[in-house]
């Protein structure tokens, strides 16, 4: 086992310990705003004085500590910190120096609360500031549900940092070899979706998935201009980007608009969590069907999106819609009771031409017989818009037991033909749920890569086809699944039943004397 998967592993298990110690008093999922944020302001603590401490020692000052650095002294570096890092903590509010303080602050709650607006208020005025403004805004520090009294919330706020502050993230992320922080979190969210049900798979899209999402996006690309998600959530299918091709492969950064405001700051936290600096993400809450954010900003190169499931939007109930230049072109829009195609007419106006979009759609959206759905279906066919269809397995998303489907948009296709992939049968088991596994993830790539047909697994299907049969997008109906019952010989099957005869005549007639010999006795 490598030095980096045992290290992740021992970085779970105290997280784990840790959170497992902390509920106990606080419901998991209320709970998790504390855990994650406290996390943050650990991260935002070490960081700057890291960035700090290097800048000190490259300038020729090995003994400089920043933790150790007066508050006065500090403050005149804070315009210049605040324009490289998005932010400035005064050394007396960094982490490891309030939870030294913490056990003997009978103010702590006032103090926390008093660091936070002071950490928000640094960016005020300066390009970061809507990056930084609202973050703590979950971490209630008055909360009861921390404790009936002061003293009790302050208890356990001491403990909180004392747990946070006791998971070891020191590692080798300062060297960006191992993300711990980043894989803190991920871990933290992934526990608190699978706890939360419904509504953490609504934030939190498994890593294996966004793996898949942006392989294919990525497919054939050394780098990216810019990434984009218009239903970001906590921000984990953007993030995989940075994993799969490096940060510093997507060159102008990482859009996304999120309407929930508690995910989006959890999304904002996460990219700061990952090394993602201030001026190379622009997220935004907001509705994007209704309210999107980004049109300066469009086209996107690559988007990969797990949007909501059939949720209800306005609709044709607003008839200057049918008029947005997203929307109008298929000349109808979504159902109200679906807006599922909405987001995917969003996705594709604002792709580029040499673009690519993976989206996660509900499975109805396939083959749904609704006019609406099947003009839009029909538009995205009969323009050659829809490059890959994979039908993945059940039960891989938190509160979704249902087997999902990812569309692949592409406005450049070389053919006039849709490739069909059946993954439905690609996971390995893990607790409760089902996971893709690495090879999974590989075979689904090498197929959607080679676009060959394979027996029970793909099909690559004319669009005019498709249009004969209804504009039908469903993989079944075009991939035909492996009979996996047992062959039978009927040959053998009927020299078994004959043979099975023969015996039964046999000893009907054997019985038949047997009762004839007694009934002779009797007489």
């Amino acid at each position: 086992m490598s030095t980096s998967t045992q290290q992740k592993q021992e970085l779970f298990k105290a997280i784990w310990a840790t959170a497992e110690d902390l509920r106990n008093s606080v419901d998991g999922w209320d709970f998790k705003s504390y855990v994650l944020g406290i996390l943050f302001y650990r991260f935002i603590s070490e960081n700057i004085t890291n960035y700090i401490n290097r800048m000190q020692h490259e300038a020729g000052f090995d003994g400089f500590d920043y933790t150790a650095f007066a508050d006065e002294e500090a403050i005149a570096a804070k315009d210049d910190l605040v324009r490289e890092k998005g932010f400035f903590i005064l050394p007396s509010q960094l982490f490891c120096n309030v939870r030294k303080r913490a056990k003997s602050d009978p103010n702590l709650n006032v103090t926390l609360s008093e660091i936070f607006k002071s950490i928000e208020a640094s960016a005020v005025g300066t390009e970061s500031e809507d990056d930084l403004k609202g973050l703590f805004a979950d971490i209630d520090v008055n909360s009861n549900k921390l404790g009936g009294t002061v003293e009790k919330r302050n208890e356990q706020l001491t403990k909180i940092l004392n747990n946070i502050g006791g998971i070891d993230l020191k590692g080798e992320y300062v060297d960006n070899q191992i993300d711990l922080f980043g894989d803190a979190y991920e871990y933290l969210m992934a526990m608190y979706a699978s706890n939360a049900g419904k509504s953490g798979g609504e934030y939190y899209t498994p890593q294996e998935v966004s793996e898949l999402l942006a392989r294919i996006v990525s497919h054939n690309r050394q780098w990216v201009n810019k990434v984009y998600d218009p239903a970001c959530g906590s921000g984990s299918l953007l993030l995989k980007f940075a994993k799969v091709l490096g940060a510093d492969k997507v060159k102008q950064g990482f859009f996304g608009q999120e309407l929930n405001i508690t995910t989006y700051n959890l999304c904002r936290i996460n990219m700061f969590l990952h090394n993602i600096n201030y001026n190379k993400f622009d997220i935004h809450n907001g509705d994007t069907l209704l309210e999107p954010y980004h049109w300066d900003d469009e086209p996107f190169d690559a988007i990969v999106s797990n949007p909501p499931y059939s949720r209800p939007w306005i609709g044709d109930d607003n008839p200057l819609l049918i008029t947005d230049p997203r929307f109008a072109p298929a000349g109808v829009l979504a159902p109200k009771s679906k807006s599922d195609l909405a987001f995917t007419m969003h996705m594709l106006s604002w792709l580029s031409t040499e673009g690519t979009a993976a989206i996660v759609e509900f499975p109805g959206v396939l083959y749904r017989s609704g006019k609406a759905e099947q003009k839009i279906r029909q538009y995205l066919i009969d323009n050659n818009y829809v490059d890959t269809v994979i039908q993945l397995p059940p039960n891989l998303f938190f509160g979704v037991t249902i087997a999902t489907c990812i569309i692949v948009l592409k406005k450049s296709k070389r053919e006039n033909k849709t490739l069909f992939i059946d993954a439905s049968q690609m996971f390995v088991h893990e607790g409760n749920k089902n996971k893709l596994s690495p090879e999974n993830i590989d075979a689904i790539i090498a197929e959607y890569a080679d676009r060959k047909e394979v027996k029970h697994f793909s099909a690559l299907i004319d669009n005019a086809a498709i249009a004969q049969n209804g504009y039908n997008l469903s993989v079944s109906s075009y991939v035909e699944a492996e009979d996996t019952r047992p062959q039978t010989d009927i040959k053998e099957l009927n020299a078994r039943i004959a043979r099975i005869v023969a015996h039964q005549t046999q000893l009907r007639a054997e019985i038949d004397a047997i009762i004839a010999e007694l009934e002779a006795q009797v007489v």
